[in-house]
């Protein structure tokens, strides 16, 4: 077949002839799709089907071409809708050999469209796959337009600059000089600059949805840390919004409106309070409106935002302006002098910075008028003197300020000493840029609270008693010192992520986000170290040092410096200051809602609800109320190192994040922005924990005690999460590190404890069948140390995959329960004793091995017909010891306590037989430390011989645990050589008849499963085997029941109700077995021989006579004597014990004895309520040196 080739181009649906505008819209396809298969052509459109051929008309489905004018055209190269296969069935053939997968593993093609399809995901809402499926089925949004310009440079810029610059950062130069203040400035800036490579570095390693730094620390550390600095950087952000309203209160009640005042204070030790009150009120009515404005729409609050933008910038570059006239023409702010100390220019009534003024006068002075004089010398300080002679045109009168120093306005009145000895004096506010005033202002002038502001290159008289707060000078009202000015001013360098929280909005994130941030501090930081130069050139020092400008008449500091007016920096300020808390109160309600909507905190669940458009109505109500707080604070410089914390803790984890991605070398981190390394990361993260502890030291260590509660909650109650962060790259590469170490050698003996394998059993509907093995782990381990719990189920891997999760999601239910840290392991295996033997040989990691194996003892394992159960047991048994491992088998498990059932009194009994490294001393130790044990004593008990020196032992042995530092009673029990009990002989000979009759029982069941086959039935005798058979299973379960002495179950296990199903169907002896079974029977002389004599015929098998006529094995008999003296012993000292410690005998070499070793067991423990049977690993696990 000759082949066809098509060129498709993209087609407006418009241009195609026939297509109606009524069609369904397939315009929005990025073109016509064109899929090939056995080289036929298929363009696929199911509208325009209808268009090409004609209703009710079949199209072929292959594509013809028809030449004409010179062209070709596709003429009915659709399919018609009822012949349309479904997309997803239609992808050809040439991926015919993953359609099988493609559920999992998609299409390259479908997965690049959704890529394609991403939009600004609200972060937090779900996780991106439901985010973007919801994202479909909404009407599209405006695309992304926003360059670096106005995206992310003009945004930080705005956030940056902030009240600091206009109210502050004056007093910072003023009291830190020019130089301290220029290292503050670069310290902030630098710390901002650091952190900006970082999240830039972050920000360009994919896609940021909105969050910003919330989204890069959470998804680079870890729930956990992100959700602590989260918070953090929320709780800062709030607390800033806070700080705004209160710089701009202040700005309208000290510059703007000071009439507008609620509460006065008539004594000016109440001033202060009087003012945050009224900051207080104003502050909380403030909140109010800007809290119901961000309520009713943000829309109007990014309206509002170029505005303030605007008013930041006018403002800035009135300073600028104001610094270069003042170098021609200095505006005239004049300074009130008395010495050297600063007069507040507020209490100048009449305007004179004088003690006396001469005033014009035109008649005849009064003799008793005393307080004026024809001396006419200002400042004078020669007393007031009488003049007989008539008046002269000018008299010298007192000032204001004299009666503020003075006890009454006479010229004779008694006044001030430090106001009698000096004089009147004024200084230029503002000298200009070319006065060189900036000599005086390089170095620093901190003051304490309550001091004078004074300049000291003036002259002033040596005595300098203190200054009463009644004078009208300037005080300060804070002690200052360097760290105090770093933590208040670097909010003012903070707002460096306004960028990252607009990645959405931008056309390219990953290239504006770097260039605009780091421009955008860059730029604020030449600004900050200028204008500190500026200030330092410009300003008289006590101008500077003045906070609230009272010196200059109450003007804003920085507005004496601006051109023209200082009404422009007033109202710039003010506008500028709302506008940066009106975006506060805007950011962080959304904050909290991406933190809620993570749902990594339970308790903040309900913020992340809101209005039906998103609006974070809980969250605004939220950070309302903490903002609050904020303003109940006050002051401006109290508030502003509170949000410096957080702030800075958040900048530290960004710089951390970077740091660990960097130095993990993580695969996934590919950042665009390659100008980063993790030494500048580190060094950002060591200036950020400088400059919290420079700042203020308990605030740093409140802010880091909240975080870490915030971190422990979210560890033990939050969500789980797994976002590929760092924090679990560096615990992988810590893990790697230790475990390399750990290879280095064997253990010491001091450093061994017990890294359990617990092995458990689960019954066919997954649950486990002795959960309490757990509890007894958890109570050893005290929640230290590696327990791995295992469990095997019986299959194919292939085929029991399923079930094995499911195992282990029953493993893991149940140690969250017990309160278990540790790991689980399911292992599908043929044979339960195989996936044990596995288990136990890989388990574990490098030096992460388990040491010491817990099992259960095999319940009932004298009824089980299935020796498969014991089997495994002492398999299990051999395979530890060849392993080197240490074994722990709790026996009568299901009577140990709980971890809810502490034992208030009794004894842990340590029977100490042999030596085999010292866990029976270990153990003890252990679970004592557990609330369940703690209570209990401890008491050792030792064998000794009749050759042995029993005081002697008892002394050696108290010794020995002396030195172990284990507090215990010691005793020793001296066994004497006895002849062997006839109690001993008979139990040793049932023991043999009973392994005896269960060998002859396999090999008639393995012939009788011959015998079944239907292949050979044929064969078969029809009458005699039956009956033989049906008299077989009768003997064999009458036997089994005249053994079970003494058992633990009496349950009946499952291999014998399979057998049970054949031998009904083989004869008519399986109707009573079932009664027999129930027959509990005593083995006695008399019951033997009558057994003999009824069941002597043919029908008895000869195994089964030879069986009855045996004599016990001597070695058999020896063992059996020590199992029961023992018991007896043990029984008699420790019948009321909580718990009974011994030595568990190891296995037999020859595995023919495998069913009298279980019975050995069995006979050591009975009569005992709970034992733990412990075997060494063959190493010293306990050791008496330091």
């Amino acid at each position: 077949m000759a082949s066809v080739r098509f060129t498709v181009t993209p087609t407006k649906a418009e241009d195609l002839p026939g297509l109606s505008d009524t069609s369904p819209d397939i315009s929005s396809r990025s073109g016509a799709r064109v899929r090939f298969g056995s080289r036929e052509s298929v363009n696929r459109s199911d509208p325009l089907s209808d268009a090409s051929g004609g209703a009710g008309t079949e199209t072929p489905d292959h594509s013809s071409v028809e030449q004409g004018d010179g062209n070709s055209k596709i003429s009915s190269v659709y399919i018609n809708n009822s012949h349309c296969l479904d997309d997803d069935d239609f992808y050809d053939k040439n991926l015919a050999l993953f359609e099988e997968e493609m559920d999992t593993r998609p299409k390259v093609s479908s997965l690049l469209s959704r890529l394609a399809n991403y939009t600004n995901l609200t972060q937090g809402a779900k996780e991106h796959e439901e985010a973007e499926s919801i994202g479909e089925k909404k009407k599209a949004g405006k695309s992304p337009h926003m360059g670096t310009f106005m995206g992310v440079y003009l945004p930080c810029l705005q956030n940056i600059f902030g009240v600091i610059l206009f109210l502050r950062l004056t007093w910072v130069v003023g009291n830190a000089g020019v130089l301290q203040a220029l290292c503050i400035v670069f310290i902030c800036c630098c710390c901002t600059l650091l952190t900006a490579i970082s999240m830039s570095a972050i920000a360009t390693n994919g896609v940021v949805p909105a969050g910003g730094s919330y989204f890069m620390i959470s998804r680079s550390l870890g729930p956990e840390f992100g959700g602590a600095v989260g918070l953090c950087f929320y709780l800062g952000t709030t607390f800033a919004g806070a700080m705004y309203i209160l710089g701009a209160i202040e700005i309208l009640l000290m510059y703007m409106a000071p009439n507008a005042a609620i509460f006065e204070s008539k004594s000016p030790e109440g001033e202060g309070a009087a003012m945050l009150n009224n900051m207080r009120v104003y502050g909380s009515i403030c909140l109010l409106l800007m809290s119901l404005l961000v309520f009713v729409g943000v829309k109007y609050v990014n309206k509002l935002a170029s505005i303030f933008l605007a008013c930041v910038i006018v403002s800035i570059v009135s300073i600028y302006v104001g610094a270069l006239v003042s170098a021609f023409k200095p505006p005239q702010f004049p300074v009130c002098m008395l010495g050297n100390r600063t007069i507040n220019g507020h209490e100048i009534d009449d305007s004179q910075c004088a003690k006396t003024i001469l005033l014009p006068i035109h008649e005849p002075v009064e003799r008793d008028d005393f307080n004026f004089t024809t001396i006419s010398v200002e400042n004078s300080t020669a007393g007031p003197t009488f003049d007989p002679s008539p008046a002269p045109s000018l008299v010298e009168k007192t000032t204001y300020l004299w009666k503020q120093f003075c006890q009454s306005p006479e010229l004779n009145s008694s006044c001030d000493q430090y106001f009698t000895s000096n004089n009147f004096s004024e200084i230029e506010g503002i000298p200009g840029l070319a006065s060189g005033i900036i000599s005086e202002n390089v170095w620093s002038s901190y003051l304490s609270k309550g001091d004078v502001v004074e300049k000291s290159s003036l002259s002033s008289s040596h005595l300098a008693p203190p200054a009463s707060t009644h004078q009208p000078y300037v005080f300060t009202d804070i002690a200052t010192s360097f760290t105090l000015l770093v933590g208040i001013f670097f909010p003012s360098v903070t707002g460096i992520m306004a960028g990252s929280n607009r990645s959405g909005d931008l056309k390219d994130a990953q290239r504006s986000i770097p260039i605009g941030t780091i421009l955008a501090i860059l730029t604020t930081s030449i600004v900050y170290l200028s204008s500190v130069v500026l200030f330092g050139a410009c300003i008289e020092g006590v101008v500077l040092r003045d906070k609230f400008g009272d010196s200059v008449k109450g003007n804003l500091v920085v507005g004496t410096l601006a051109w023209p007016s200082p009404w422009v920096i007033v109202i710039g300020s003010f506008f500028s200051t709302c506008g940066a808390g009106l975006q506060s109160l805007t950011g962080a309600p959304r904050l909290l809602q991406a933190i809620a909507k993570d749902n990594i905190i339970p308790f903040l669940r309900v913020f992340g609800h809101g209005k039906a458009n998103g609006e974070p109505t809980w969250a605004l109500l939220l950070t309302t109320l903490i903002a609050e707080l904020g303003i109940l604070i006050a002051s401006l410089d109290l508030v502003a190192p509170i949000l410096t914390m957080f702030f800075l803790m958040c900048y530290l984890f960004v710089n951390l994040a970077c740091a660990l991605q960097t130095l993990l070398r993580s695969p996934n981190w590919r950042p665009r922005f390659s100008y980063y390394h993790w030494t500048l990361s580190f060094l950002g993260m060591t200036i950020c924990l400088a400059l919290m502890f420079i700042s203020s030291w308990y605030y740093a260590i409140v802010a880091m005690v909240i975080a870490g509660m915030i971190y422990k909650y979210i560890e033990y109650h939050g969500a789980e999460k797994e976002w590929g962060d760092g924090i679990r790259g560096l615990s992988l590469s810590a893990a790697r590190f230790a475990l390399l170490r750990l290879e280095e050698g064997p253990p010491h003996t001091k450093n061994w404890r017990p890294q359990l394998l617990v092995l458990l059993k689960l019954d066919e509907d997954a649950h486990v069948k002795s959960p309490r093995l757990l509890t007894f782990a958890s109570q050893l381990k005290a929640g230290k140390g590696l327990t791995i719990v295992g469990t095997v189920v019986s299959g194919n891997f292939l085929q029991s995959y399923g079930e094995a999760l499911a195992a282990e999601q029953t493993l893991k239910h149940l140690m969250d329960k017990e309160r278990v840290k540790g790991f689980c392991q399911c292992i599908v295996a043929q044979k339960p004793r195989e996936g044990i033997s596995h288990m136990i040989q890989s388990s574990g990691l490098g030096g992460m091995r388990p040491n010491t194996v817990v099992m259960g003892w095999p319940h009932a394992w004298r009824q089980s017909e299935d020796p498969q159960s014991w089997k495994t047991f002492i398999n299990t048994v051999r395979v530890t010891t060849a392993g080197h491992l240490a074994l722990l088998v709790p026996k009568n498990i299901s009577l140990f306590p709980s971890n809810s059932e502490p034992c208030s009194e009794g004894y842990i009994d340590v029977w100490w037989i042999v030596h085999d490294g010292g866990m029976l001393m270990l153990l003890p130790f252990l679970l004592r430390q557990h609330k369940v044990w703690r209570k209990c004593g401890m008491r050792i008990f030792t064998v000794a011989q009749m050759e042995d020196n029993s005081i002697q032992m008892k002394k050696d042995l108290a010794t020995f645990l002396y030195h172990l530092r284990i507090e215990a009673e010691v005793e020793v029990v001296e066994m004497h050589d006895s002849d062997i009990s006839a109690y001993t002989y008979e139990r040793t000979l049932m023991m043999e008849q009973r392994s005896q009759m269960l060998r002859q029982m396999r090999l008639s069941k393995s012939d009788r499963d011959k015998e079944g086959n239907p292949g050979s039935s044929s064969s078969r005798p029809e009458g005699g085997a039956t009956r033989s058979q049906a008299q077989l299973v009768k003997d064999r379960n009458s036997m089994l029941r005249l053994t079970s002495i003494g058992s633990d179950d009496d349950d009946d296990t499952d291999g014998g109700e399979r057998d049970r199903g054949p031998s009904s169907s083989s004869g008519g002896g399986g109707g009573n077995s079932e009664h027999q079974r129930r027959v509990q029977m005593t083995w006695t002389k008399e019951k033997t021989s009558h057994y003999r004599a009824t069941h002597s015929g043919c029908s008895t098998p000869e195994g089964f006579r030879d069986m009855l006529s045996i004599r016990p094995d001597h070695s058999n008999v020896r063992r059996m004597h020590t199992a029961v003296k023992l018991n007896e012993v043990i029984v008699n000292k420790s019948h009321d014990a909580r718990l009974v410690l011994l030595n568990m005998p190891g296995p037999p070499r020859n595995s023919e004895g495998d069913e009298n070793y279980m019975e050995f067991l069995e006979v050591l423990t009975e009569g005992l309520e709970r034992v733990l049977l412990v075997r060494g690993g063959g190493s010293e696990v306990i050791t008496i040196y330091s």
